[in-house]
């Protein structure tokens, strides 16, 4: 199904949404590595993303030396061996397990957190994005832009953001974090439209906790309110669901 520009494929559990995903991601990167010397990937990293990232790296015929990552988001503050940092998440599920052209990670312990946005923006702006892997908040956050902080037509590609609750609530609700005073209250994010830039977006949001997020993003106007909304006037945006994050639309 479609909601305006956007393509839905929901599929029955989890594994079988991130097999889905990625197979149409492998075959994408493919696709782009036949008329590119290189290409340049975000990853999310959430509990969201784990089927598919573990479906990802089992594809033997990636190229992964040809590829450039990066990662959308990251809490300010945690001490450098924290495993909820999301650039830890993301060396265990990926960066570390295949051969990568070159990985590149927000430095959430920058002394100065407004300068690390510009050093990040820089390499955005060097090695643009050819295809962004991204989830849905429970607040329809994408990266950490939760609905307080989204702006459609952002001025900056990187951003130093405050959490709202729902947000670090749902950190505690993914098992990251025992209680939401563990939460970070702050992160660096790269903003919307440096997600929106990207020429695909494949989104993985699986899960009955999603269900509600899911409804407001294929139901709600476009707007700020419900920043995942905006992924609905993407020209090659396609959003995975599974049966129970998709409860709610039946």
């Amino acid at each position: 199904m479609n909601k305006e520009k956007l393509e839905v494929l929901v599929l029955e559990n989890r594994p079988a949404l991130g097999k889905t995903a990625a197979g149409m991601v492998a075959e994408k990167i493919k696709e782009l590595l036949l008329h590119q010397p290189a290409i340049n990937i975000i990853f999310a990293a959430a509990p969201s993303q784990n089927e598919f990232l573990s479906a990802l790296i089992a594809d033997e015929a990636i190229e992964w030396h040809r590829i450039n990552a990066f990662h959308m988001d990251e809490y300010l503050g945690l001490p450098s061996d924290a495993p909820q940092l999301f650039s830890s998440f993301l060396k265990q599920s990926i960066f570390n397990r295949v051969p990568f052209r070159s990985v590149n990670c927000i430095d959430g312990l920058a002394a100065d957190p407004e300068q690390e946005c510009i050093r990040y923006a820089k390499l955005l702006q060097k090695y643009p994005a050819d295809v962004v892997c991204l989830g849905i908040g429970e607040n329809t956050h994408i990266a950490f832009n939760d609905p307080h902080v989204a702006d459609f037509n952002d001025p900056q590609l990187v951003k130093t953001v405050e959490l709202d609750t729902a947000c670090r609530q749902q950190q505690v609700n993914d098992g990251c974090f025992a209680t939401i005073n563990d939460v970070p209250t702050h992160a660096i994010t790269l903003t919307v439209p440096a997600l929106t830039a990207a020429g695909y977006l494949y989104c993985m949001v699986p899960g009955a906790n999603k269900a509600q997020a899911i409804r407001q993003t294929l139901n709600e106007e476009v707007s700020e309110l419900y920043p995942s909304t905006i992924l609905k006037t993407h020209d090659h945006a396609v959003l995975f669901a599974d049966a129970a994050s998709f409860s709610l639309m039946e």
